[in-house]
């Protein structure tokens, strides 16, 4: 089974060798894994020292010549993965957010054939996750959590989390069809208009240590607002691939 690690990096160059070195160690300790993990960066146009960086350190990376924002990067990876016939795909932040100790719990879903799609979660029962993020952004999401579920009937608590795992059939639809602007929720819609199996499970996050987070108090209101309106109207659309 081999799984590629998705990790989409603008201007990410305080983090982006800590979280690698962190999948590195990983490797490591844990070679008598039935999974090989793997990994690409996509520099998403960095406009810091994001790509000599990564150059200097020979770190496995694609490097955009334009940032193409989350979506764009995160597709690129699902194009790499399913052109180097990955089992598995998984998005992980370049901000080293995201505890590569729980990717066994994200992927075993897959592996077991009880879901397409994983999504690692800071808020469903039993929890683990060190880190849950503001009160206002938890609103948020338990909003966009709500728009979600009156679309499709079914329930996701994290619907923000970029920490995700795809089977090859997944990978093969979003190498093709991914959305841009507000990714990690639209895609929860397009897949429950596909029919793929979601799951949910419990995964450890870690606050930013290093790097400026780029949504401000403004920015979340305004992201909630755009993100429950793009839900609607991709719910409704008849065109949806």
């Amino acid at each position: 089974m081999r799984i590629l690690l998705i990790i989409p990096a603008y201007n990410e160059e305080e983090s982006i060798l800590d979280t690698v070195n962190m999948i590195k160690i990983f490797k490591e300790t844990n070679r008598k894994t039935d999974y090989q993990v793997d990994y690409v960066v996509i520099n998403d146009g960095s406009t810091d020292r994001t790509e000599e960086v990564l150059k200097k350190n020979e770190i496995n990376a694609v490097h955009l010549i334009s940032n193409l924002g989350i979506g764009g990067a995160v597709q690129t990876g699902y194009l790499y993965a399913v052109k180097y016939n990955y089992d598995i795909a998984v998005q992980f932040d370049g901000d080293g957010q995201h505890d590569i100790s729980s990717i066994s719990s994200l992927i075993e879903p897959i592996i077991a054939g009880e879901a397409d799609f994983v999504v690692g979660s800071r808020f469903v029962e039993n929890a683990i996750s060190e880190f849950q993020t503001s009160n206002m952004r938890q609103l948020g999401i338990k909003i966009i959590s709500f728009f979600i579920k009156l679309v499709t009937g079914k329930k996701i608590y994290d619907v923000t989390s970029g920490y995700r795992a795809a089977n090859r059939a997944v990978m093969c639809y979003f190498s093709k069809s991914y959305p841009k602007k507000y990714p990690e929720p639209e895609s929860l819609v397009k897949l429950y208009k596909k029919q793929y199996v979601i799951k949910e499970v419990p995964v450890n996050m870690f606050e930013r240590e290093k790097g400026v987070s780029s949504i401000t108090p403004l920015k979340s209101v305004r992201y909630m607002i755009e993100v429950c309106s793009a839900i609607l109207i991709l719910a409704f659309s008849k065109g949806e691939k």
